[in-house]
C-alpha cells in the first residue's frame, strides 16, 4: 500500500513540475474554530512572501491521464509514459500527513483531464471540500481550473480555494492551434471571466453583509509558455497585458519551454530552455505592474524583443536619453522609478529623505540604490559641475565595464528579477 502511494507520488509530482504558476500570496484565510493551518499572508511553492518568509506546498497532479494531445505537454495522450491517478482520499491523506510533519504549508493541485472536464473538476472539488470540512484544513490551496468545466463546479470550487488559475499556454491563438489544435484561448477566457465576475460580486456583497463567504481571496493567475512557438516578446507581453486588464489577474507566469518531444514543430531535445528570456519577461512584467510603465513603452514594432544583455528598464532608458538626467532632489516619484538601478523601495526612501535634506552621493549610496548604474541618469546635490553628454552605446559600455554580472558566466541558471 505504502509503496503504491509512493510510486504515484513520484510520477504525479514529477509531472506537476512543468507548471510554474504556483507561487502566490495574498490570501487572508484565517484559522478558525480550532482548525488546522492558516493561509493568511502565505505563499506557496518555495517562494517568498511579502514579509520575506519562504514557504512550500505539496504540488501534484490528481492524474497524468489526459484526453488531449498537446505537443508541448509531458502528459499528452500520445506520450508513452507511466500513468497514475490518485483517489480523492489519497490526496487528502497525503496533504494532511505532509502538513502535520511540517513539510508543507499548502497544496497546489492540478490534473490532466480524464473522461471529461466536469468529471475531473468534480474530483478536484471533492478534495478541497474534504480538506476544508472534514479535516478542517485552513492552509493555502491553489486549485487549477479545468477548461470546459461547468459554471456550477467553478463557483463552488471558488468557495474553498484561495487561488485559482488556468493556463493560457501559448501566447497567441495561432501558436496554440499549431501545438494543441483541440484547444482555444476562448476555453481559457470563459472561466477566467466567470471567476472574475464572481469575485466582484462576492466583494460587493461583503461590503453590505459581513457573513458573505470568501471567494478566491488570492485571485487568479495564468501561465504562458515561452519558446515553444515563434512569437516575439512583444506578442507575449501584449497578451499578458490584455489579460491583466481584462481579467484582473494577480500574476502572469512565464515558463521557458523545456524540450520534451521529438516533434518537428518544437525545439529539439537537448536545446537549452530560454531562461534568460524568461527572466527578462518577468522583469518587463514587473515594470508594468509596479513601475508605471505601459507595455508600448517597453516593446513596440521598432523594438519587438527584449535585450538579453541588459534589463528592460535600462534598455528603455538608453532609448530615451532625452528624458535624462533627472534631478533626484526635485523629480517626480514616478520618474525616479524609471531610473535604472533604483527600485520601488529605494525610490520611496529618496522621496522621504529629501524632505529633510538635499541628497548627496553619500546619501544615495546609503539608500541602497545601484549608484554605478543610476549615476548616468541622475543629478544630485554634489554632482560634478561639468558632465559629459554620453551616447547610449557609451553609457552601456561604462555600466558593463564597472560591474561584472554573475549571470553572463552561467547562463543556464535561473536569474533574479532586479
Amino acid at each position: 500500500m505504502y509503496e503504491r502511494i509512493r510510486e504515484k507520488l513520484g510520477i504525479l509530482a514529477d509531472a506537476a513540475k512543468y507548471d510554474v504558476s504556483c507561487s502566490s500570496s495574498g490570501s487572508n484565510r484565517k484559522n478558525e474554530n480550532k482548525g488546522i493551518g492558516d493561509a493568511e499572508g502565505t505563499g506557496i511553492c518555495h517562494t517568498y512572501t511579502e514579509d520575506g518568509r519562504c514557504v512550500s506546498l505539496l504540488k501534484i497532479l490528481l492524474t497524468n491521464h489526459c484526453i488531449y494531445d498537446c505537443a508541448f505537454c509531458v502528459s499528452r495522450r500520445s506520450n508513452d509514459i507511466k500513468r497514475a491517478a490518485f483517489t480523492v482520499e489519497e490526496v487528502v491523506e497525503l496533504t494532511m500527513n505532509f502538513y502535520r510533519r511540517n513539510y508543507i504549508e499548502g497544496l497546489f493541485l492540478s490534473s490532466g483531464i480524464f473522461k471529461n472536464a466536469d468529471y475531473t473538476m468534480e474530483r478536484l472539488l471533492r478534495i478541497v471540500k474534504k480538506l476544508r470540512h472534514e479535516e478542517r484544513f485552513n492552509g493555502y490551496i491553489h486549485l487549477k481550473t479545468i477548461p470546459g468545466a461547468s459554471d456550477d463546479l467553478l463557483r463552488e470550487a471558488g468557495l474553498y480555494a484561495d487561488r485559482m488559475s488556468i493556463n493560457l499556454e501559448m501566447p497567441t491563438e495561432k501558436g496554440l492551434k499549431l501545438l494543441a489544435p483541440e484547444k482555444s484561448h476562448a476555453d481559457v477566457k470563459k472561466p477566467l471571466k466567470y471567476i472574475q465576475n464572481n469575485i466582484t460580486q462576492f466583494e460587493s456583497e461583503r461590503a453590505l453583509i459581513k457573513s458573505v463567504p470568501k471567494f478566491v481571496p488570492a485571485g487568479q493567475s495564468t501561465q504562458i509558455v515561452v519558446g515553444a512557438t515563434p512569437e516575439s516578446d512583444k506578442e507575449i507581453l501584449y497578451t499578458a497585458n490584455a489579460f491583466y486588464q481584462n481579467f484582473s489577474l494577480k500574476r502572469v507566469y512565464y515558463s521557458g519551454y523545456i524540450p520534451i518531444s521529438n516533434d518537428a514543430r518544437l525545439p529539439v531535445i537537448g536545446s537549452q530552455p530560454p531562461l534568460i528570456r524568461e527572466n527578462r519577461l518577468y522583469q518587463a512584467d514587473w515594470l508594468m505592474r509596479f513601475y508605471g510603465f505601459k507595455v508600448q513603452e517597453i516593446l513596440n514594432d521598432i523594438h519587438p524583443n527584449l535585450e538579453a544583455d541588459v534589463d528592460p528598464k535600462l534598455s528603455w532608458a538608453l532609448r530615451n536619453l532625452d528624458q535624462f538626467p533627472i534631478d533626484i532632489n526635485t523629480a517626480d516619484y514616478y520618474m525616479i522609478l524609471r531610473v535604472p538601478g533604483i527600485g520601488v523601495g529605494s525610490a520611496l526612501k529618496i522621496v522621504q529623505a529629501r524632505k529633510f535634506n538635499r541628497l548627496y552621493e553619500s546619501h544615495l549610496r546609503k539608500l541602497g540604490i545601484s549608484f554605478r548604474k543610476a549615476r548616468h541618469f541622475i543629478r544630485y546635490a554634489d554632482s560634478p559641475m561639468h558632465l559629459k553628454e554620453y551616447e547610449a552605446g557609451h553609457i552601456k559600455g561604462l555600466i558593463f565595464s564597472e560591474s561584472k554580472s554573475k549571470y553572463l558566466s552561467n547562463p543556464n541558471n535561473q536569474l533574479s528579477l532586479f
